[in-house]
């Protein structure tokens, strides 16, 4: 009754994301909080790119995924975050529906790269630890290139077939939508019309596509672990180990976080729970990341000294 309802009303063009609700004591500090993690977040991924295109040594890759990664976490955090930041400041948290639909196709496509070029970067390690004599020529610049741009056209065309089916659609949901960016997921049946293929176009993503490279991810960290403990030195177990902890660190905190979001529903959580876990995926993810292999990485540690002693000489010459 009430789609129908829904239906014979004037079609909604515009939408109110309520973001953290209407405390104006909140604001400014929300305002302060998310610019910092957002300007910090930027900073450490263009801190990435940068390290990786300037320095020999890191053309390798596992940097060069890397690389990548962080390129997609700047847009994933850009995506979200400006837009909230600016709502913030001017309290202005109006947006047509064209462009909530754009911002949800970014955030499935940006998300859903970061899942596939962390798969990638798990087939590295593999290669790098179980097949060390044939990693060479398994995995040199051509096929990496291969894999990055497979990861883009897979997705893409996927953000494509579902766009097209939400166009042929009418959204019948409300006008006031109890996030910080635009996400329909917690949208009980956002759109009216013959959903039915639609449903299942994303049932049959989220499920197959989530598990299968879930399952592969852990077969291949299970055939990396067994290789490793065959080693007989522990110095070669320590360094074989080093070569892929940072990645499994990050697949780790990625996967818990997944489960968590399909697990405590079922527990009725509080309404709330889809905005924190939105932030740590769209907002604190992209901000870790790049920690994570600043912290464990020594050759990218020494690239951030030589590229700060080049700083320094550089002011020190021209007198900055």
């Amino acid at each position: 009754m009430d789609k129908a309802e829904g239906k014979n009303q004037t079609p909604i063009m515009e939408l109110m994301l309520l973001g953290f609700g209407n405390g104006p004591e909140l604001q400014p500090l929300l305002f302060l909080l998310f610019l910092v993690i957002y300007l910090a977040a930027v900073t450490e991924n263009l801190l990435i790119i940068v390290l990786v295109m300037a320095y020999q040594h890191l053309h390798t890759p596992m940097y060069y995924f890397v690389a990548n990664l962080s390129s997609v976490e700047l847009c994933y955090v850009s995506t979200t975050l400006p837009r909230l930041i600016g709502s913030l400041l001017t309290g202005d948290r109006t947006i047509s529906l064209q462009n909530c639909i754009v911002q949800f196709d970014f955030y499935g496509i940006l998300s859903t790269i970061e899942c596939l070029l962390l798969t990638a970067m798990c087939y590295d390690r593999y290669l790098a630890i179980c097949h060390p004599l044939r990693y060479p020529a398994l995995m040199n610049g051509r096929v990496c290139g291969h894999m990055v741009a497979g990861c883009w056209i897979f997705t893409i065309s996927y953000a494509i077939m579902v766009h097209i089916f939400i166009l042929q659609l009418t959204y019948c949901g409300p006008k006031e939508i109890d996030h910080f960016f635009c996400d329909f997921a917690p949208v009980k049946d956002p759109f009216c019309g013959e959903t039915q293929t639609l449903q299942w176009l994303t049932f049959f993503f989220a499920v197959i596509f989530t598990i299968g490279i879930f399952l592969f991810t852990l077969a291949t960290y299970i055939c990396i672990v067994a290789n490793i403990l065959r080693i007989p030195s522990s110095t070669g177990k320590k360094k074989a180990f080093s070569t892929c902890s940072s990645h499994l660190i990050v697949v780790m905190v990625y996967y818990v976080s997944i489960m968590t979001v399909y697990v405590v529903p079922l527990l009725n959580p509080p309404a709330i729970f889809p905005k924190i876990m939105s932030v740590w995926f769209a907002v604190l993810i992209p901000l870790l990341n790049p920690l994570i292999y600043f912290l464990r990485n020594k050759e990218v540690h020494q690239s951030l000294r030589k590229a700060m002693w080049k700083l320094v000489a550089y002011r020190y010459r021209h007198g900055v």
